[in-house]
């Protein structure tokens, strides 16, 4: 994009209340998806995300890592089973996620430092964050599967007090120290609810709620939670937006200020979403009140 200087400082200023309300607030990102799998588009969120930081918001990135799970479980020859669209996590699976959350989990630090700023990549089990019990589908044991019963966010605190970039991946332990994975939403939505996060972003595969999934044109860029609440039980959503629309809920009603469902694939989102007027995605806040507050 060539901007003309005036069009450049345009834009910085239209930025610039957003910098001002949301200086030393924390900003919980749930990373995952396609943009996850794209070179380019991976080093664009990551540049967003640095940038968060520098211009003095208090960033965490939660991760997940599914796909990169499951061409691993493929590559020794292994067969996913899944009941109820939920992976059934055995012990030689849950060794495999392990093994490629970590190494996901550094790659983004490693993108992260290369920009000059100290990330930290650690999981759920490092300082008893994340402590979790078995997760049912259904009624169906599905093996190592874990539901956060309660989040530490002491680390959390620790490395953002020292300026650090905390990356955390999804992998959290029950009263054995056994180790579980967890949905990397449903960890992202307690991490933020924990640590009373400002924001809390879904970087996803759509563009955000659509009133009707098939009209493009019919895409709800803000809603308070009440409208998504009946939204949700409206039955009008599609499978995979059900679960993430209420996980924006409990985050909100948990006490975090705003809640962004966007689309990873297009490059810079956080960006647009965050320092621009209109944003792109759908954005969910607790009431009208709230609204004010952010565009005042």
């Amino acid at each position: 994009m060539n901007l003309e200087p005036m069009q450049k400082a345009a834009v910085l200023i239209e930025a610039l209340p957003y910098i001002q309300r949301f200086n030393r607030k924390i900003v919980v990102v749930k990373y995952g998806g396609s943009a996850m799998l794209d070179e380019e588009l991976k080093k664009k969120v990551i540049q967003d995300v640095v940038l968060l930081k520098l211009v003095g918001f208090k960033p965490i990135i939660v991760h997940g890592g599914g796909k990169e799970i499951s061409k691993w479980v493929n590559k020794v020859g292994m067969e996913a089973q899944f009941i109820n669209g939920l992976r059934v996590t055995d012990e030689p699976t849950m060794e495999i996620a392990e093994m490629v959350l970590n190494k996901v989990n550094k790659s983004l630090v490693q993108l992260v430092n290369e920009l000059g700023i100290k990330a930290v990549g650690i999981s759920g089990k490092d300082g008893m964050m994340l402590k979790c019990h078995k997760k049912y589908s259904g009624g169906e044991d599905i093996g190592y599967v874990g539901e956060v019963e309660k989040v530490d966010p002491k680390i959390i605190y620790d490395l953002l007090e020292k300026d650090f970039l905390p990356i955390i991946c999804p992998i959290g332990f029950d009263d054995e120290f056994l180790s579980y994975n967890v949905n990397a939403d449903d960890a992202a939505c307690a991490i933020a609810t924990a640590v009373q996060a400002e924001k809390l972003a879904f970087l996803t595969d759509v563009e955000g709620v659509y009133k009707d999934f098939d009209d493009k044109e019919s895409l709800i860029s803000e809603m308070t939670v009440q409208e998504a609440q009946s939204f949700v039980s409206s039955g009008m959503l599609g499978g995979g937006m059900l679960p993430k629309l209420q996980n924006c809920i409990n985050a909100i009603t948990s006490g975090v200020s705003r809640v962004h469902i966007l689309d990873g694939r297009i490059p810079h989102c956080l960006l647009l979403e965050i320092f621009t007027d209109r944003g792109i995605g759908t954005a969910i806040f607790n009431s009208e009140e709230d609204e004010r507050y952010y565009h005042g």
